[in-house]
């Protein structure tokens, strides 16, 4: 009340604003109760003011063009309205008042109301307010609680349209930052012990230690109250911006309330000569004001001569008082109403008047013709209607104490909050310290400023936040798992599956690595994989690479040793050139072996299976040409045969071409078509990546084996027709078990094949490649060998022509 009269006197003292104009006002008392308000604005707006006028700070509020009321008569009285209203402080009281005036399109400018649903500017269309909305409060609280992590808070909250729309909003917001309520809970205005015992129950069964509560400071006191009795310690509170600077709480129950934290709206640091103004009443100022009276008469405990206070009191109230003097000083005393460093309400209130002046200024600067009204017109600042008041207030941008003031669509100013922390001092004393801030005007994400490290906290020594959680944090490697019917807050933490990694704590989802990649141990970081072939230094393929030389030396060894016994005999009934021929592709057969090994390329794989190929269909080849030569050069002796002329040399050279040809031409349609290539087979083992060969073509593949199979059978039928020849010239048994041991490796093989990867299936080909060779090499030069050099003398023409 004393800031308004403050702020109009100062109005009305400058030359720059409204200068040919002087405010006056008229308070009435709305008790906080919606008839008596009701009363009160009725007869503000009707113009029926009532000869004694009774003030209070937290009453309705209006302005009106003459401060002299009491001088006033009935006629002057009746032409004298109230344009606007300052007030109420209360959304639920102040929502009751716009209803009932909402015919007569009084603005209402509220300096402490800030229930969200006053913004509804179709249901309140004149309702305009210096205070944030709760909307933004509650934008602010969400984020508070989610930055200090706890998903899991208790809910309070009165029985009234403040702390229901505040609760709701509440409930929306918090869904999207992963903010649960552990439990929701009204209580009533008169707060009974029924009702305190419901309340005190809720709290101490549930398992949040943190509490959000929306009320006054007198339903916060009765609260506290019953928290001592019932010895409940370790509470985290939230205050909000009702409460968060309630001093009246600060001497009984500071134990209880280190600790909270709250918003508080803007506060101005100094309204300069407002403590002047505080301070200079004395009694001869206040006698006809029962606030005043009864204000002075507590302050220094003595009886104003003729005091108007009569509040909850009837005759002579205080017959034990002594006589005030006259000479008592509040500056002798302390008393919160002198106190000015928590300008907040009062900055509000101060701004609310402010507006209405700023209003008034463009409303007599209007220029006629270019006016906002029908036709261009210009509204009387002397004499206008309540409805063009309002669109200038809602017009309104004005600084005041150096902050800049203006409404958005709904009336609503920028929403600004401090961060306070209920502090102790090491004396005992509690007082507020800001801790951080919240600016809606900033972009979103930095809206939200705490220093943490200023923060004191409720338990003890305590340095951080408590937890206050429904379910445990979800570490790295894991994922949420909501629980069916539950809050999204309750949760179970499941392992993220197989090629899945989650990096962040709570993830609501696994990610899944690349096809190059695998999770760890811990499945929060995707790895490369392991690569994975046959390569020369493990020792796999350091053996397979030592037979495969080995092999090759023995082939091309055995090749020398029948060279240097060329002339001899027994090479020579074996077909030197095709014998020559067979032991030095099978040297290259051995050696293909080695292209199996290492890391595989492009270029490699296409050599791989075609040499492969073609190296074995040329052996072959050539003990089916040199069978065929002993079986017809023996049955060319019957008579009349003349066979033999069908297998000379040249016929040979030209089975051994001709069916070698065949693999060639397979070989070619296989590159042309779908070649062998190298791939990188990331699914057939989770962690590592397979290096390999793929054949392409799988019908070029089994062609080139089907074919050496054929081969191979008609060798080993041809072998088996020669087998009763004489012994000394006979090599079909040695063929036969050559190709029986062929025919086992590769019948073993292909299933072996089907069902191995990577460099098992590399080591397997290997084999049968070089147990195959090894085969037909013993089988068929072994025998030889050991007579050319162990027994020569049994290589002579007499020894092979006994039998």
């Amino acid at each position: 009340m004393q800031t308004m009269a403050f702020a109009i006197k100062e109005i009305n003292e400058r030359s720059d604003l409204l200068p040919r104009l002087r405010l006056g006002f008229d308070i009435r008392d709305s008790c906080d109760v919606i008839p008596v308000s009701l009363r009160a604005s009725l007869l503000l707006v009707n113009g029926h003011p009532e000869r004694s006028t009774v003030n209070t700070a937290d009453g309705g509020k209006g302005l009106r063009s003459n401060s002299n009321v009491s001088h006033l008569g009935c006629a002057d009285v009746r032409r004298t309205v109230s344009p606007v209203i300052i007030g109420d402080a209360a959304s639920g009281v102040s929502m009751a008042l716009l209803r009932s005036l909402g015919s007569f399109q009084i603005p209402l400018v509220s300096y402490f109301a800030s229930c969200s649903c006053l913004s509804n500017q179709r249901e309140f269309p004149s309702f305009m307010r210096t205070m944030p909305s709760d909307a933004f409060q509650i934008r602010a609280l969400v984020r508070l609680v989610s930055y200090f992590g706890w998903t899991w808070v208790g809910v309070i909250g009165l029985e009234s349209d403040y702390a229901r729309f505040a609760i709701q909003l509440f409930l929306q917001e918090s869904v999207q930052y992963g903010v649960c309520a552990a439990y929701t809970h009204f209580y009533p205005v008169s707060l009974n012990q029924q009702a305190l015992d419901e309340l005190l129950d809720v709290i101490q069964m549930s398992s949040s230690k943190v509490i959000i509560n929306f009320c006054s400071e007198s339903e916060m006191q009765s609260i506290l109250q019953e928290i001592r009795h019932r010895n409940i310690t370790g509470l985290q509170w939230i205050a909000s911006e009702a409460w968060s600077t309630a001093s009246s709480l600060w001497a009984e129950f500071g134990d209880l309330l280190t600790g909270t934290l709250g918003f508080a709206i803007r506060r101005a640091d100094v309204i300069p000569g407002l403590k002047q103004h505080l301070i200079s009443i004395r009694p001869s100022h206040i006698h006809k004001s029962a606030f005043l009276a009864e204000f002075w008469e507590e302050t220094f405990n003595c009886r104003l001569n003729g005091s108007v206070n009569t509040h909850s009191h009837s005759g002579d109230p205080y017959p034990d008082r002594k006589p005030c003097k006259g000479t008592e000083d509040l500056l002798d005393v302390y008393t919160s109403y002198s106190d000015v460093t928590q300008l907040r309400v009062s900055y509000n209130v101060y701004k609310a008047v402010y507006l209405v002046a700023h209003a008034l200024q463009d409303m007599s600067e209007c220029i006629s013709g270019q006016g906002p009204f029908s036709n261009g017109t210009c509204a009387d600042p002397k004499s206008f209607q309540p409805w063009q008041l309002i669109h200038y207030m809602k017009c309104a941008n004005f600084s005041a104490l150096g902050e800049r003031v203006s409404f958005d669509q709904n009336g609503d100013p920028v929403a600004y909050y401090d961060l306070l922390n209920w502090q102790r001092r090491s004396d005992g004393s509690v007082y507020l310290a800001k801790v951080g801030f919240y600016d809606d005007s900033s972009r979103d994400g930095h809206s939200l400023v705490i220093n943490d490290s200023v923060i004191q906290w409720p338990v003890g020594k305590q340095t951080k936040a408590s937890r206050s959680v429904c379910s445990d944090s979800c570490p790295p490697g894991f994922r949420i798992a909501r629980r069916k019917g539950e809050p999204i807050c309750c949760f179970d933490c499941v392992s993220c599956a197989e090629g899945e990694i989650s990096n962040e704590t709570d993830s609501l989802e696994c990610s899944r690595c690349s096809d190059d990649t695998w999770p760890n141990e811990n499945r929060n970081v995707c790895i490369p994989k392991t690569m994975e072939f046959l390569s020369y230094h493990e020792l796999m393929g350091i053996v397979l690479c030592i037979v495969s030389v080995l092999g090759a030396c023995i082939s091309l060894s055995v090749l020398a040793v029948f060279f240097i016994h060329k002339d001899t005999p027994l090479v020579r009934a074996n077909n030197m050139e095709l014998s020559f021929l067979l032991l030095l592709f099978l040297a290259v057969c051995f050696l293909v072996g080695l292209l199996f090994i290492g890391e595989p390329s492009d270029w490699l794989c296409r050599i791989r299976y075609p040499a492969f190929g073609i190296s074995f269909a040329l052996c072959i080849s050539c003990l089916l040409a040199k069978t065929m030569v002993v079986l017809v050069a023996f049955r060319s002796t019957l008579p009349g045969s003349n066979a033999m002329k069908w297998f000379g040399p040249k016929q040979q050279r030209a089975i051994v071409i001709l069916a070698t040809a065949v693999q060639v031409i397979i070989c070619v349609i296989w590159l042309l078509s779908s070649p062998p290539h190298a791939n990188n087979n990331t699914h057939y083992h989770s962690s590592t990546i397979i290096m390999e060969c793929v054949t392409g073509s799988e019908v070029g593949f089994w062609c080139v084996l089907g074919y050496i199979g054929i081969l191979a059978c008609m060798c080993f039928l041809v072998a088996f027709l020669a087998r009763k020849l004489p012994d000394n010239f006979n090599e079909a048994k040695f063929i036969t078990f050559s190709m029986l041991i062929f025919f086992a490796v590769w019948i073993t093989f292909i299933p072996v094949y089907v069902s191995t990867a990577g460099k098992y299936t590399v080591a397997v080909h290997i084999f049968a490649i070089l147990a195959s060779a090894f085969g037909l090499l013993f089988c068929i030069f072994a025998p030889k060998s050991y007579i050319i050099i162990l027994k020569p003398e049994k290589n002579t023409k007499k020894n092979m022509m006994h039998r």
